[in-house]
């Protein structure tokens, strides 16, 4: 090394141009003691961002809803066409309350338990008696109906979410990034839901429950495409793969408000 830096000063001051010789492999790598990347870092951001991934996903969420809502379908049906079933359960009112409180322990348990909700197969058996239990509500709350207004309501709740679901897939606006109004939207609708506790079991009133009932399917619409809009992964807030049970439950609890609140509007009762 000395005689080629001699070798080099003396070419030098004999007014030769010398390009400089490229360092070696260890003067290369001397100052660095690891690579500059981590393989499982790269390869989970880069599995989590694939499309491929992400289509899987929809296709998941959309397999289980649609199991979901043919259950609900079939016990709906069943509630409102067979009398003797019908007349079973409304002359039983302990079973919607009890079918109420298995609803509302899957939904916390499914909402707040992440570890759980991910676990295979107990995910599945809790989003199974979730979707029983609901059904139940909404095919006792149907039976109270009058046939035709039940199945005119089903009609537009599918027509409603089919088309929400489109737009949320097709729109360039991001439904996600407006968490604010859905916020203030809630507010409204349990101050509402407070005064209709207090006026209605004194007097019923006609326009005030509907106009109640019209807030609320505004709002699950809005929820519904927010939630649609989770799935796609392009947007603001996007949901992770592997919340495909809540994300399942998410949309499911929209369509069954959807289809309540417009029975509601459009339905009408049993004489």
């Amino acid at each position: 090394q000395a005689l080629h830096a001699n070798k080099t000063l003396s070419d030098s001051s004999n007014g030769q141009s010398v390009s400089p010789v490229p360092p070696s492999y260890e003067e290369a790598t001397a100052g660095t003691s690891e690579s500059c990347y981590n393989d499982g870092e790269m390869l989970s951001e880069y599995t989590w961002d694939d499309r491929n991934i992400r289509r899987v996903f929809i296709r998941k969420v959309y397999t289980i809803l649609f199991i979901q809502v043919l259950v609900t379908l079939a016990i709906v049906s069943l509630f409102t066409f067979c009398d003797p079933v019908k007349n079973y359960i409304q002359t039983n009112p302990g079973w919607y309350w009890a079918s109420y409180g298995v609803f509302f322990v899957t939904y916390l348990t499914l909402s707040c338990c992440r570890a759980l909700r991910r676990r295979f197969p107990w995910n599945l058996i809790l989003l199974a008696i979730f979707t029983l239990s609901l059904s139940y509500m909404t095919g006792m709350l149907s039976s109270f109906y009058n046939t035709k207004s039940v199945i005119m309501c089903l009609g537009i709740t599918t027509a409603v979410c089919l088309l929400v679901i489109f737009l949320s897939f097709q729109t360039k606006i991001d439904v996600t990034s407006y968490q604010g109004v859905l916020l203030i939207f809630c507010m409204v609708m349990f101050i509402s839901g407070l005064v209709l506790a207090v006026v209605l079991p004194f007097q019923y009133v006609p326009w005030l429950d509907t106009t109640y009932a019209v807030l609320g399917a505004i709002l699950f619409t809005m929820f519904l495409a927010f939630d649609t809009q989770l799935l796609m992964g392009n947007r603001q807030y996007s949901m992770s793969p592997e919340e495909y049970i809540f994300a399942t439950l998410s949309i499911y609890l929209d369509v069954i408000y959807i289809f309540s609140f417009f029975l509601q509007i459009f339905g009408t009762r049993r004489e």
